[in-house]
């Protein structure tokens, strides 16, 4: 179970690096509409709904502070509180053990759209938000959405096969 953890933070912190090195130049900023992608927030909606919600949890507080310090840095710990919640919530609500391709999908939009609602909140609270939600909405929230919807496609098979194991293994380590 260590091992398949280990990989599983490994996997995060790569997809971490490689969004923050490759996507930029594969995401044009000359395009209308901008895409905001956080391929790491993908892979833990598939923690949250295959493996556990509170490990989502743990990651998602880690991974978005990592965001915090790394890309953002506005208000420190915005990405970490909205990253970190969304993923509980989410977990919450869907809590099925073997969610098919369509609710996964379902996941991955209203998860990505209460991630950027979060973060659109907290700005606002601190005035850092010039534009209105409808305007965030359409500019930014449903590209991102779309863009995340594409990549949850791609990443649905290996990464809930991983998960399924991962989940397989901590049941034969519990002690009966």
């Amino acid at each position: 179970m260590r091992m398949r953890r280990s990989v599983l933070v490994l996997l995060l912190f790569l997809i971490f690096i490689l969004q923050g090195t490759i996507l930029p130049w594969l995401l044009p900023d000359a395009w209308e509409l901008r895409i905001i992608p956080n391929l790491v927030f993908i892979v833990i909606l598939f923690v949250t709904i295959y493996h556990h919600r509170h490990t989502a949890l743990i990651l998602g507080l880690s991974f978005g502070m990592l965001h915090d310090i790394v890309y953002y840095g506005r208000i420190l710990g915005a990405h970490s509180f909205a990253m970190g919640l969304s993923a509980y919530l989410i977990g919450l609500i869907f809590q099925i053990p073997r969610a098919p391709l369509p609710l996964m999908m379902t996941v991955v939009l209203l998860g990505s759209l209460l991630e950027d609602s979060i973060l659109f909140a907290i700005y606002s609270v601190f005035n850092l938000n010039q534009e209105p939600y409808n305007w965030a909405l359409l500019n930014y929230m449903l590209p991102t959405m779309l863009f995340h919807f594409a990549i949850g496609l791609l990443l649905y098979i290996p990464v809930r096969r991983q998960l399924e194991l991962l989940k397989k293994e901590t049941r034969k380590e519990e002690p009966a």
